[in-house]
């Protein structure tokens, strides 16, 4: 159990605009009130600056025990197909405990970063040798006890691998603790919604890895054990992704998504990095978020997606970390900022108007882009600081060198463009601060787990 009366900041985002003298009251983990232009009473905990947490909408926790492991250049090149294989090789040693040790860890960082809800993409469902687990949900629920571990908002996305290329072909024996057919995969979606049913705020979504690991059919079945809620793909990631796809079918992947699946406002399209115009405007009017992991897609060499493009048609984006490599809200922002600053040679591309803030831009993008795509369990469609919502909530620190003297827009263009994480000072998640000080309460226990499993699996 926690306690907490009322939180009173100088200055808050508020979803109309940064807003004095602002009191939050909280009830049950969700915001009761707020108060503007009030003096803080005696018992409000008070800070500085409040702005809302952001959702990481796209992750595979157990990469981040891989981070910077992958860096050495191979006899032909290296590629994401490459990096690929050096994955397979990590992911054949994790077990259930090393799985919940490295994700634990990991969510702990993303608080620590500014996030307060992850959408982990899970496609790791067997064991080691390939076998299922007895339980469909053994490692569903391991992640799910790494949420409650860490207090980060959850939405799972258990993902269907079936293929190894487009067109049903073989997987390959490195992909076998992936691999189910539908009737086997819609049986651990049911056992992972059982798995996050204790967690507050928790849901379960679902996903396709990729066109090339599914056939249309089983597409289709996914699609149909998703009950209205959340639909995640990764799509369009590599070149020779669109080549073989378009060999395949005669259509680039995002040609062929829009002219046979049911693309909405359910949907996330992870980095459809390789988009045409008229791609862009498909998805756009469609009103899917396209889920951007600018650091992730940097370091595997993808491309650079054409988000001026998509936002001058209306496009919805988020931000997700990926591979988790690094772990810092404001680096995926500036990162996706920056890789359209070096392909128009221009500088604040994504800022919407003359005199208007990019920082601003990129946040609020990623904070509607990513409520959308994780569609938090009982939400009320409330999102950001304001009656209803969620208690997720980011105080950075106002004495810090990149902050001082900044008002307004100017704080986040500072976070952005010139801080970093160290920015992030508290952090609260369903009314529980988890982070004080820029450190995770069980930092050092987590910490200690995830040591523990790397002891293991590198060994």
């Amino acid at each position: 159990m926690y306690a907490m009366a009322s939180l009173w900041f100088e200055s808050a985002l508020l979803p109309q605009g940064w807003t004095r003298d602002v009191r939050l009251t909280e009830a049950g983990g969700r915001i009761e009130r707020v108060l503007t232009g009030v003096a803080p009473a005696p018992q409000d905990e008070r800070h500085r600056i409040g702005i809302p947490g952001l959702a990481n909408l796209h992750s595979h926790a157990f990469q981040r025990g891989l981070a910077g492991l992958t860096e050495r250049r191979g006899t032909e090149g290296d590629s994401f197909w490459t990096w690929r294989e050096l994955m397979y090789r990590f992911v054949e040693r994790i077990g259930p405990e090393e799985l919940e040790a490295l994700a634990a860890f990991a969510f702990a960082e993303m608080l620590e970063g500014g996030f307060t809800r992850v959408g982990e993409f899970h496609y790791l469902h067997h064991d080691r040798d390939g076998r299922p687990f007895a339980d469909p949900a053994e490692l569903s629920g391991r992640l799910a006890a790494a949420a409650a571990a860490s207090g980060i908002g959850l939405t799972l996305l258990p993902t269907l691998y079936a293929h190894g290329g487009f067109g049903g072909t073989a997987p390959s024996a490195r992909q076998r603790r992936f691999i189910n057919d539908p009737q086997t995969f819609a049986r651990i979606v049911e056992a992972s919604r059982r798995a996050v049913g204790a967690l507050p705020g928790a849901c379960v979504g679902v996903a396709a890895h990729s066109l090339r690991a599914v056939t249309p059919p089983e597409l289709a079945e996914v699609v149909a054990l998703a009950r209205g809620g959340a639909i995640h793909l990764h799509i369009a990631e590599q070149l020779r992704e669109v080549e073989d796809c378009v060999a395949w079918s005669g259509r680039r992947p995002l040609e062929w998504l829009l002219e046979h699946a049911p693309v909405d406002e359910r949907w996330c399209l992870v980095h459809a990095t390789h988009a045409s115009a008229a791609e862009l405007a498909a998805v756009a009017a469609r009103g899917a978020v396209v889920g951007l992991c600018p650091v992730t897609e940097s370091s595997l060499g993808d491309g650079i997606f054409p988000a001026a493009q998509f936002l001058s048609v209306g496009g919805r984006s988020g931000i997700g970390t990926d591979s988790n490599i690094r772990i810092d809200a404001a680096e995926e922002l500036r990162t996706l900022e920056y890789s359209q600053r070096l392909a128009h040679r221009a500088r604040n591309v994504l800022a919407p108007g003359a005199g208007l803030s990019t920082g601003r831009a990129l946040f609020d993008a990623a904070l509607a882009g990513g409520h959308q795509a994780l569609q938090p369990a009982g939400d009320q469609g409330a999102v950001g600081l304001t009656d209803g919502a969620p208690l997720d909530l980011v105080a950075l620190a106002a004495d810090h060198p990149a902050l001082l003297e900044r008002r307004e827009d100017e704080i986040l263009d500072s976070w952005i463009f010139a801080g970093d994480r160290t920015l992030v000072d508290c952090v609260w998640r369903g009314g529980r601060k988890l982070v004080s000080g820029g450190r995770h309460r069980d930092r050092e226990a987590l910490r200690a787990h995830y040591a523990q499993a790397l002891r293991v699996l590198l060994a």
